[in-house]
C-alpha cells in the first residue's frame, strides 16, 4: 500500500479574506476529499506496484465571489381560450324550414297544454256538479225522511185523537143511553099566565127508576106559581131508557129538566 503525503501551504490570507473566499475553499477541500476517497478505494481493489515517492503539491486558488443574479421576473403566460366552435352555416331554406318546424312544434305544445287545461277544468266542473247533485239528493232524501216522520207522527196523533174522541163519544153515548128520554110532552101554558102575559122558566128534579119512569118530581129554584102544576104534570109523563149496570137496570136520581114558557 502506497502512502501519499499532502503538503498544505500555510494560508496567506487573513481572516477577513478567508471569509470572503469561503465558497472557493470549500470547493477545493471537497475535491481533495473526493480524490482521496477514490484513491483509497482503488487501492483496496487491486494491488499497486510500489510507487515512487511522489510529492503532491497543491495550491489554493482564490476564486472571485459568485455574483448572485436577481431572479428573472416570472411572466404569466396569457390564458389561451379554447377555440370556439365554428357556427354551422345552414342554408337559408333549411333555416326557414327549421324555424317553421319549431314554430309548429311550439303551437302543437301550446295546443296540447290548452287542451289538457280544458280537460282538467271540465273534469273539475263535472266533479263539482256531481258533488252538488249528491248533496242535493242527500238533502232531498233527508227532507223526505223528515216529512215522512212528521206525517207518521201526525197520523199517530190524529189516530190517537180520533180514538180518544171516539171513546169519549162512545162514553157519552153510553151515558146518554142510560136515561135517554124516549117520550117527552110539553106542558100546557097556564091560562092565567097567558092572560096576564107572564113568561118564565121552571126546573123540575126527579128520579128515573129502573123501569124508566119518573118518580117524585120536585120544583127546584125560582118558579112562578102559575108554572109549578103544569111542569110537575108534564114531568110525570116522561119516559126514559133505564140505566143498565152489569146487565141490570138501576134508578138514576137527581135528573133535572127545565121547562120554558114563552108567548109567541
Amino acid at each position: 500500500m502506497s502512502s501519499m503525503t499532502l503538503e498544505m501551504p500555510a494560508p496567506r490570507l487573513a481572516w477577513p479574506a478567508w471569509r470572503e473566499h469561503g465558497l472557493a475553499i470549500g470547493v477545493a477541500i471537497a475535491l481533495h476529499a473526493g480524490l482521496a476517497y477514490v484513491l483509497l478505494h482503488l487501492a483496496h481493489q487491486a494491488p499497486l506496484p510500489t510507487p515512487l515517492a511522489t510529492v503532491l503539491t497543491t495550491e489554493l486558488i482564490s476564486l472571485p465571489a459568485p455574483v448572485v443574479q436577481p431572479p428573472a421576473p416570472v411572466v404569466a403566460e396569457p390564458a389561451v381560450a379554447p377555440p370556439a366552435e365554428a357556427p354551422v352555416e345552414v342554408p337559408a331554406p333549411e333555416q326557414a324550414d327549421l324555424a317553421f318546424k319549431r314554430a309548429e312544434q311550439a303551437r302543437e305544445e301550446q295546443a296540447l297544454r290548452l287542451q289538457r287545461e280544458r280537460q282538467q277544468r271540465r273534469a273539475e266542473a263535472q266533479r263539482q256538479e256531481r258533488l252538488a247533485r249528491e248533496e242535493a239528493a242527500r238533502q232531498a232524501q233527508l227532507e223526505a225522511q223528515q216529512l215522512a216522520e212528521a206525517r207518521r207522527l201526525e197520523a199517530e196523533r190524529v189516530a190517537a185523537a180520533n180514538a180518544a174522541a171516539a171513546a169519549a163519544r162512545a162514553e157519552a153515548q153510553a151515558a146518554s143511553r142510560q136515561y135517554l128520554p124516549i117520550a117527552k110532552q110539553a106542558p100546557d101554558y097556564p091560562a092565567k099566565a097567558l092572560e096576564r102575559k107572564i113568561e118564565g122558566e121552571c126546573t123540575v128534579a126527579y128520579t128515573v127508576n129502573a123501569a124508566g119512569r119518573v118518580e117524585d118530581p120536585q120544583v127546584v129554584g125560582n118558579c112562578h106559581p102559575f108554572f109549578v102544576k103544569p111542569s110537575l104534570a108534564a114531568a110525570r109523563t116522561f119516559r126514559y131508557q133505564p140505566r143498565v149496570v152489569n146487565g141490570q137496570a138501576v134508578a138514576v136520581a137527581n135528573v133535572k129538566n127545565t121547562f120554558s114558557y114563552r108567548i109567541e
